[in-house]
């Protein structure tokens, strides 16, 4: 799940969509797929996966973003977007914890729910 959220965080930001799934596999082929590994790469390392992506512009600012959200996942829901689904009462909810993350607006959170909705399914039969 997580994966996938990263994926529309990047998606849900100003650049091209070949440029932000591009930089999305580097994360994935790298290994760093988790918030706990973004959280310990450097400035610098971040800054430079994603240039090496296809970001010529705003890499300083995605890196704050992308750090500040994992921070903040980690410390609310132990890193876990499973448990912040679990968490929520229904999708609604959902949409307004995720847009509690730095850098997740309705859009991204938009995105990020059309693979959750199943889950939401479940628990009504």
């Amino acid at each position: 799940m997580f994966r996938w959220f990263l994926l529309t965080f990047l998606l849900g930001k100003p650049i091209q969509s070949t440029v932000a799934v591009r930089t999305w596999q580097l994360f994935i082929d790298r290994k760093l797929d988790l918030p706990w590994t973004i959280i310990r790469m450097s400035d610098r390392e971040l800054v430079q996966l994603l240039r090496t992506g296809g970001y010529t512009r705003y890499q300083h600012v995605m890196t704050h973003a992308l750090k500040t959200c994992m921070q903040q996942l980690i410390s609310q829901y132990d890193g876990s977007l499973q448990l912040m689904v679990e968490d929520s009462a229904d999708e609604d909810e959902l949409s307004k914890r995720l847009q509690t993350l730095y850098g997740v607006g309705p859009k991204t959170a938009e995105i990020f729910m059309r693979e959750t909705q199943e889950l939401f399914a479940r628990r009504a039969e």
